[in-house]
């Protein structure tokens, strides 16, 4: 752990100097209580540094969640072991790929029964219109995207096999996000308040805006936990259809890494916002992806307060997807990639294993905030365009 300042808190080993620096510049909001913590992973981000718990007292700055409101994790361990599974994995991996809308612009064409019950609550409980940012929003609940989003069957250290899953509000929390981020930059246009960084822009608490930004915060929360119990529910019927038995979930484990709560720390309850870092409160299981050719983690929260009960989200990139592309060659993703069964493309490039920090450092860096119960192999991995 180094302190940075009297504000700001690192865990991270390994991290760039522009990223200290974009997260000096946040600390020094004066709404900041009692500090910023830097999680194991951080690296640059849009205003607020990916991989960062900011505590504010009576405002709220919507890019330090970001435009993927409630992104997060699902896991659910098996009853089967590794060696029962049938030889040929490419077969579950086109079922699932068949089974999910994958990439960007991937949506379902209609809504399953499950998926119309899940969207049938998220319309009762909006006190909104979704679709004033998203006509398609519908559609869109059990669908993936893009980027680091994935899909994985994997192995633990006793060759159980758990179904894993990363994703989150998809395009319409995007939508929500962006505008919300817009309204709070004009705010502080309109009445003159200077900012380190303009996507440090903020809402204060009692007004309408803070209100009407809370309220589809958690809307679109909700949507991403919904979402990722969608996928995991065609995940499970896939796998189920593979290994031709029932799927028994011993365990399920669900966490948001990009959300805002209230939580009481050093005796003030004030707006928590995890950008990149999952809930680490003492007894909170969360889970913790490397990349897409490295170990994945299930995890328990010790309670590290001077860590704000939080701990890193993942591995985080050491290349921007632009740079890994121009650095690395598709002979080096099929050797990361080896004895995993994936979706061989230059379209992965950029996300390839050494575009990240590896994992093992960084759970070394939260040797502190989380103990690990279970370490994940890949065996199958799914990924959008």
């Amino acid at each position: 752990m180094q302190r940075v300042n009297d504000r700001l808190i690192n865990w991270a080993s390994l991290i760039e100097d522009d990223t200290l620096r974009q997260a000096e510049k946040a600390s020094q909001l004066s709404f900041i209580h009692p500090h910023i913590a830097l999680m194991p992973d951080a690296h640059l981000g849009k205003g607020a540094t990916v991989g960062s718990v900011i505590p504010t007292l009576g405002a709220i700055i919507p890019a330090a969640v970001g435009v993927d409101i409630g992104c997060g994790m699902a896991a659910v361990r098996t009853r089967y072991q590794h060696e029962e599974l049938p030889a040929k994995l490419s077969d579950l991996r086109v079922a699932i790929e068949r089974a999910v809308p994958l990439s960007a612009g991937g949506y379902n064409t209609r809504l399953t029964e499950s998926a119309r019950q899940r969207v049938d609550l998220l319309e009762a409980e909006a006190g909104f219109d979704p679709a004033a940012y998203a006509g398609n929003w519908k559609l869109q609940l059990g669908s993936l995207g893009s980027g680091n989003h994935f899909i994985e069957v994997t192995r633990d250290e006793t060759g159980r096999v758990w179904l894993f899953l990363h994703s989150g509000s998809r395009g319409v929390g995007n939508k929500i996000a962006s505008h919300h981020i817009k309204v709070a930059q004009d705010i502080m246009a309109r009445e003159g308040i200077s900012l380190p960084d303009r996507d440090l822009a903020y809402l204060t608490e009692g007004t309408e805006e803070f209100d009407t930004y809370i309220r589809e915060l958690r809307w679109a929360q909700n949507f991403a936990l919904a979402n990722r119990d969608e996928m995991m529910d065609r995940v499970i019927a896939c796998f189920g259809e593979f290994v031709g038995g029932p799927v028994e979930q011993t365990e399920r484990v669900q966490c948001h890494h990009n959300y805002t709560e209230q939580e009481t720390h050093f005796g003030e309850r004030v707006w928590l916002s995890r950008k990149g870092a999952i809930n680490a409160a003492k007894g909170v299981a969360g889970l913790i992806p490397g990349s897409m050719g490295d170990a994945s983690y299930v995890v328990v929260g010790k309670g590290n307060e001077q860590a704000l009960n939080s701990s890193p989200h993942g591995a985080g990139r050491q290349f921007s997807r632009s740079k890994a592309r121009k650095t690395f060659t598709r002979e080096q993703l099929r050797e990361a990639m080896k004895g995993i069964e994936y979706r061989d493309t230059d379209a992965f490039l950029d996300e390839i294993p050494q575009a990240y920090k590896p994992i093992d450092v960084v759970m070394k860096d939260a040797e502190d905030l989380v103990e690990i119960r279970h370490t994940l192999r890949q065996i199958v991995n799914v990924k959008g365009d």
